[in-house]
C-alpha cells in the first residue's frame, strides 16, 4: 500500500484545515488507518485513527472534539477534518495503515505503511 498526503497548509489559529491521505491497492477497506503528527524536537504522537469500515475511531486527547477522522472506501481515502486550530497543532502530519487489526490502536510501531507527510502550520 502507498500512502499520500495532502492539504497541509499554512493557517491562523482558530482556522480549519482538511488532510487527506490517498492510498493505492485494492484492499484500502481491510487497513485500519491513523493520523500522526511529529513536532519539531518532538516525538511523533498519535493524533486519529479509524477502522476498517469507518464505525470505530479514537483520539488523542489533545485533539477531542476539534479534530474528526472519516474514510471513503470507494475512494481508498481518509481524512481529518481540523478544527479550532492551535499553534501546538503545528507539525508534520502523517498517515498510516495497519492490516487487519484486532482495534484502533494509537501505537506507531504497530502501523505498516507510512505516508509522506504534510505540513500544518498554525499561526498564533
Amino acid at each position: 500500500v502507498q500512502l499520500q498526503a495532502s492539504g497541509g497548509g499554512l493557517v491562523q489559529a482558530g482556522g480549519s484545515l482538511r488532510l487527506s491521505c490517498a492510498a493505492s491497492g485494492r484492499t484500502f477497506s481491510r487497513y485500519a488507518m491513523g493520523w500522526f503528527r511529529q513536532a519539531p524536537g518532538k516525538e511523533r504522537e498519535f493524533v486519529a485513527g479509524i477502522n476498517w469500515s469507518g464505525g470505530s475511531t479514537y483520539y488523542a486527547d489533545s485533539v477531542k472534539a476539534r479534530f474528526t477522522i472519516s474514510r471513503d472506501n470507494a475512494k481508498n481515502t481518509v481524512y481529518q477534518q481540523m478544527n479550532s486550530l492551535k499553534p501546538e497543532d503545528t507539525a508534520v502530519h502523517y498517515c498510516a495503515a495497519v492490516y487487519l487489526p484486532l482495534a484502533v490502536t494509537p501505537k506507531d510501531l504497530e502501523y505498516d505503511y507510512w505516508g509522506q507527510g504534510t505540513q500544518v502550520t498554525v499561526s498564533s
